[in-house]
């Protein structure tokens, strides 16, 4: 096996007209695993998280602005955190979807902001980070934690070990 680094695949996100979040992430992680040149002994894992509200993926934020209605919008909600994880050999590609539901609390506009001022909604689909702050909001999940933080660690686990990478090696 080669050194571990990073080749993130340039890849268009945007979702198609009348995409709906399980296969618009889908698309996007397979996208992602595709667009990957990889040669005899090395293995590329690619992942995409898609937050959704039914029918309505929620992106990353643009600015607190739209942050704040995301936040809005999942208050007092269950919603659907979306994560699909591939794993790549140069003879084959294994693919897995993740889909845990979330409930937020109901937020009021005091916690809303302070969690805006914290800056830890940048860059996470949503707007928001289960492993950050607001965590203090999420009284309940049915599925994979890791999944909702981006990567569902077993299921990725699973995979790797499947393209023959070797996950538990060194533990001793």
């Amino acid at each position: 096996m080669t050194a571990d680094e990073v080749r993130p695949p340039d890849v268009d996100e945007t979702p198609l007209k009348g995409e709906l979040p399980r296969a618009y992430c889908a698309r996007v992680t397979h996208d992602k695993i595709a667009a990957m040149e990889i040669t005899e002994g090395e293995v590329a894992l690619c992942a995409d998280t898609t937050v959704a509200v039914g029918r309505r993926i929620m992106g990353k934020p643009a600015d607190a602005g739209e942050a704040a209605e995301f936040l809005h919008l999942l208050s007092g909600r269950r919603h659907q955190v979306i994560t699909c994880v591939a794993v790549k050999t140069p003879d084959r590609t294994w693919e897995r979807e993740v889909v845990t539901t979330v409930k937020m609390k109901r937020l009021s506009n005091e916690e809303v902001n302070a969690y805006l001022a914290s800056d830890d909604w940048q860059g996470k689909a949503g707007g928001y980070a289960i492993q950050g702050p607001a965590g203090a909001f999420i009284p309940w999940i049915q599925g994979s934690y890791s999944a909702v933080m981006g990567l569902p660690v077993a299921e990725t686990a699973a995979l790797l070990t499947a393209a023959g990478y070797p996950v538990y090696g060194g533990w001793a």
